[in-house]
């Protein structure tokens, strides 16, 4: 946090990216747009498959079509502007725009573990429940479910949000970052009681929003492993956890990447590497998880390769 000794009203934050990288730039730019172009085909694919395909019609997929919509929104929420500051310079965002970014970006990133959460309770019921899950796992009831996962998510970041635009910050502030991220903004702003405290309400507050989520997916795979060893055949065991194995390969590479973000915030390591380590957070899940649900899940597999398959021939 900087002393500051003449402070006004914030019009612009500099968004600073990499310190180190400033002379690859364009490489930069060509890496994430890749990274976002594949983002968005591989989740759009996986959206129109859910859609088109009566057979994925099922609570799962319909958590899967939310999971692919919300990463598209998140990275959207991000990439373009890193995108204009690699490829033209485009480092200053209005103070609106930086804290609306910062909105939205953590609540999306709120709203993915509070989904993981629902798919994990919706395969905790279709495989310790199984008599019972297609009267649990309603139509209505889905919906209520991700709607809550969403809603409650995005009033999460509302107070961290609407504080930390109340702190004092001096002329042009540097955020030593690739977006406006909540602690990244705050560590720009003029050190006080005020501005500690909100970097320490905001780590708090990820810290909760983070580890509560694993502890319930926790719980539940914990009940679905016990209920899979009790099942006497090998092929039932097999069956049973393939159909969940997906979402926790996923849940895994999310709080992985979570943890690798938390860690940047309290090791000594160069500014870059903590930079790469929250970007990484930012873009890996969603650009894994259709990858991750493609291959090991037989039925979205055969349904994009319906999608895909006919258009490649059409073309040529």
């Amino acid at each position: 946090m900087e002393n500051c000794n003449f402070t006004g009203y914030v019009r612009y934050f500099f968004i600073v990216g990499f310190p180190n990288l400033q002379d690859h730039q364009v490489p930069l730019f060509f890496v994430f747009l890749v990274f976002y172009l594949l983002i968005l085909a591989s989740n759009l694919t996986i959206i129109m498959a859910v859609v088109l395909d009566p057979k994925l019609h099922k609570p799962m997929y319909f958590f899967l079509t939310n999971l692919s919509v919300l990463d598209i929104l998140l990275t959207t929420t991000t990439i373009p502007k890193m995108l204009a500051m690699f490829l033209a310079d485009s480092r200053l965002i209005s103070a609106h725009g930086c804290f609306l970014q910062m909105y939205f970006f953590h609540g999306l990133a709120v709203t993915e573990t509070f989904l993981l959460v629902v798919m994990s309770y919706d395969r905790y019921e279709a495989i310790c429940h199984p008599l019972h899950y297609t009267v649990r796992m309603t139509k209505r009831g889905n919906i209520q479910l991700a709607a809550s996962a969403w809603v409650s998510a995005l009033l999460v970041p509302i107070p961290a949000v609407v504080q930390s635009s109340q702190l004092v910050f001096s002329g042009t502030p540097k955020v030593y970052h690739c977006f406006c991220d909540h602690l990244a903004v705050v560590q720009a702003a003029c050190q006080n009681s005020y501005a500690n405290f909100q970097n320490f309400l905001g780590f708090s507050i990820a810290m909760i929003v983070s580890f509560v989520p694993l502890l319930l997916v926790s719980i539940s795979y914990t009940c679905i492993i016990l209920s899979i060893l009790r099942i006497s055949s090998k092929d039932g065991r097999s069956k049973a956890f393939s159909t969940c194995s997906s979402h926790l390969i996923v849940v895994t590479t999310y709080y992985s990447s979570i943890a690798m973000a938390y860690l940047s915030y309290r090791a000594d390591i160069p500014l870059d590497v903590h930079i790469m380590s929250n970007v990484v957070f930012a873009i890996l899940t969603p650009l894994v998880n259709p990858l991750i649900y493609t291959l090991r899940n037989q039925e979205v597999k055969s349904a994009v390769k319906k999608i895909v398959v006919p258009k490649i021939l059409h073309h040529y």
